[in-house]
């Protein structure tokens, strides 16, 4: 059985910036088997870690979201870069440098659009497992995700919390370079639903 302890606090002073919009950040943690597993409500672009994980488009072409997001903040080289490897297919994860991110890899990672195919979930689980396989390749401490599908392609959060959360967990039970794993999420519902998926696999 792993070693899980959790802790949960309310980050009153710390406020995350999205466009305009000015929010109250929350966070909780948890100790799995020596890592650490967090919740963080803000902005992935803004987070400091060894690898930023990007919600992408098969043609690693930017877009809007996360994706968008990510490549105005890190800077014109990421995209350059994105149009040298050609593509990524839905279900897998290809690495760059991180441009002007507080981080030394952006993990550019393909999730399912929701619906399109009946391989949804594996897709989606893949895509995660991509980014941590990417990690120990690179022998990296940490690493931060968005919630991958569930904005423009529509996977429902209520569905892809457990799927996010329950591979990332599997994969820090066995031996891994990481001491951290962030999913850095958009906005306090989305954050409640991770927190409620999260909750529910630790007590199982």
């Amino acid at each position: 059985m792993p070693v899980i302890e959790s802790i949960y606090c309310k980050l009153m002073t710390f406020n995350s910036y999205l466009g305009n919009e000015k929010m109250e950040a929350f966070m909780s943690t948890h100790t799995i088997n020596g890592v650490t597993l967090a919740l963080l409500q803000g902005n992935i672009a803004e987070v400091q870690a060894d690898a930023i994980v990007n919600a992408a488009n098969k043609g690693l072409a930017g877009g809007g979201g996360v994706d968008g997001a990510i490549h105005r903040a890190a800077g014109p080289s990421i995209i350059e870069e994105c149009r040298k490897i050609g593509g990524c297919p839905t279900g897998s994860a290809v690495a760059t440098t991180a441009g002007n991110l507080k981080a030394k890899y952006i993990f550019h990672a393909v999730g399912p659009i929701y619906g399109y195919s009946d391989g949804d979930e594996r897709l989606l689980t893949s895509a995660y497992q991509s980014c941590l396989n990417l990690a120990e390749q690179h022998k990296i401490k940490s690493i931060a995700f968005p919630s991958l599908s569930t904005g423009a392609y529509g996977y429902p959060i209520t569905l892809a919390a457990p799927i996010a959360l329950r591979t990332v967990i599997e994969h820090i039970k066995k031996p891994t370079s990481l001491q951290q794993v962030i999913f850095v999420l958009f906005g306090q519902s989305t954050y409640q639903k991770f927190e409620q998926a999260l909750a529910k696999l630790l007590a199982a």
